[in-house]
């Protein structure tokens, strides 16, 4: 039995080799990884003396060869194969381990285009594409952590059918992945990332429960690891609809920065949010913005839950708290609540993967966009249009305002008061029913918005909605503008007392 080996990742491949060297087998490899193997005095034949020709241009070519893929593709139950082969004088290899060029890596490191350009990879993906179709003769070897089963499969021959063909399949994966990644790149650099394709692979990190029903599947994928470096299932399984709404919280938690954000999420909506001095009062603030809503929601937390804080959250039935990390005192406190998940991604603070694009399904295919970004000085170089000026915790409640409105579905209008949301109205079809809505819900929770600031995602197309805040006491206001009644808007601010500003950034969420 020969095995071919050649790996640009040589991590574990000395012991893989010496397994299968160990287990009988003889082993045929190219230039890195042949120099690593036989310095460690593993038996290795180099590639070329099955090729019967040198490697050449600058290694562009060596494994492109039919002494190769003769030996992987023929089919060893076929008698025409099997004497074709013995006619040519080739070979069979029964085992492929082939890792490809570093593209990721490089794209990462370097903008250089003939060094990107020499980093992509053509002999190994034809390799592994040849043993994986020949899969029922061929073992196929395309991940570092299979080593250890496939020789053990070897070993107690249970290298079966169906294990071949799950190695198969990861092997496909593997190298669509990767010409994904190639083309992708490409349209970037080239087309603006709006190419004549556009390709989505993610890594699966677990099954889900089920989907947004039971009677759905749903699973998580992932980007570049991150979920894999950033998520902890601390107590409970993350549902399909747990990992949507943390992604809202998560999302509005996390883009203050350092600050003590903690955000309160319910069916992928905001229901409370404040920044305090510590933890613990701002979650308690948080909660007095919509208690009722609250109740089996989702909270993110931007920083350490202390026991103090797990206490206090305690009092109330969460279905999901997501923090930066949790101290053992804390999660020893939620030990009693059976149906509390606790998930944690191991930081100090909540951090974001900043996506560079976004996407959308619709029946019969996707749209496809840039991310947006609620940038942190927008609020601070935005255009002051009415007479009076903002004091500086005017300022900081724009901010957060302005902040959760634009990663809340539209209409949404969001109103804050000494840095701690009192009221929003979000999902709205009129801006004016969500400017209401957001104020009679504060009426309700006996909350006062009197000297809040106020924030629409969008502009306010008529001046009605200033002159509702306005009565209920709102002191400043920031939207974007471009209506073309914002003179009628500037007015009503100007006749109300409300300082008025505009950024000139609209942020629709649909």
């Amino acid at each position: 039995m020969r095995a071919l080996l050649s790996v640009s990742d040589k991590n574990g491949i000395v012991a893989f080799a010496r397994g299968l060297e160990q287990l009988g087998w003889e082993i045929v490899s190219t230039g890195g990884t042949y120099k690593t193997l036989s310095s460690e005095g593993i038996r290795v034949t180099e590639i070329d003396e099955v090729t019967k020709f040198p490697e050449c241009f600058e290694g562009r070519v060596k494994t492109l060869n039919p002494y190769v893929h003769g030996g992987i593709l023929y089919k060893r139950a076929d008698g025409s194969h099997v004497a074709q082969a013995k006619e040519l004088g080739v070979e069979g290899i029964d085992l492929v381990c082939v890792n490809l060029y570093p593209f990721a890596a490089t794209i990462a490191r370097t903008d250089d285009f003939e060094e990107i350009i020499e980093n992509i990879d053509i002999g190994g993906p034809t390799m592994v594409r040849s043993a994986a179709k020949n899969f029922n003769d061929v073992l196929i070897v395309t991940d570092v952590n299979d080593y250890t089963s496939v020789l053990e499969a070897i070993e107690k021959k249970e290298d079966t059918l169906e294990f071949r063909r799950d190695l198969m399949i990861k092997a496909f994966e593997h190298t669509a992945a990767y010409d994904a990644m190639i083309a992708n790149y490409m349209n970037g650099r080239f087309n603006q990332g709006f190419g004549a394709y556009q390709f989505i692979a993610g890594q699966k990190v677990f099954d889900t429960r089920y989907g947004e029903n039971p009677h759905q599947k749903g699973a998580l994928y992932e980007f570049n690891g991150f979920f894999t470096k950033n998520f902890k299932q601390l107590k409970g399984e993350a549902s399909f609809n747990n990992l949507t709404d943390v992604n809202g919280a998560l999302k509005i938690a996390a883009s203050f920065g350092d600050e003590n954000a903690v955000c309160i999420v319910k069916h992928g909506n905001p229901c409370g949010f404040a920044i305090k001095e510590n933890l613990v009062d701002a979650y308690t603030e948080a909660l007095k913005c919509d208690p009722v809503s609250a109740f089996g929601g989702v909270v993110a937390v931007n920083g350490l839950v202390t026991k103090a804080l797990a206490e206090k959250m305690n009092e109330i039935f969460l279905e999901v708290i997501i923090a930066a990390d949790f101290d053992k005192e804390a999660i020893e406190v939620f030990e009693s609540k059976k149906r509390i998940k606790l998930f944690a991604q191991g930081n100090e603070k909540l951090v974001l993967a900043h996506d560079p694009a976004d996407f959308k399904h619709i029946d019969g295919g996707f749209v496809f966009q840039n991310s947006d970004c609620i940038c942190d000085n927008e609020v601070h170089k935005a255009e002051q249009k009415g007479k009076l000026k903002a004091t500086p915790q005017e300022m900081k409640d724009m901010e957060i305002a302005w902040k959760v409105a634009g990663l809340t579905k539209s209409n949404c209008v969001v109103y804050v008061k000494n840095s701690a949301m009192v009221a929003v109205g979000m999902g709205m079809t009129s801006r004016v029913d969500a400017a209401q809505c957001a104020l009679k819900k504060a009426k309700e929770m006996g909350l006062d918005v009197g000297g809040a600031a106020m924030a629409s995602e969008a502009f306010f197309p008529f001046r009605d909605s200033i002159d509702a805040a306005a009565a209920a006491g709102v002191k400043a206001i920031i939207e974007p503008g471009g209506s073309i009644r914002d003179d009628e808007v500037i007015q009503a601010a100007n006749e109300h007392g409300i300082a008025l500003y505009f950024t000139g950034i609209r942020h629709f969420l649909h």
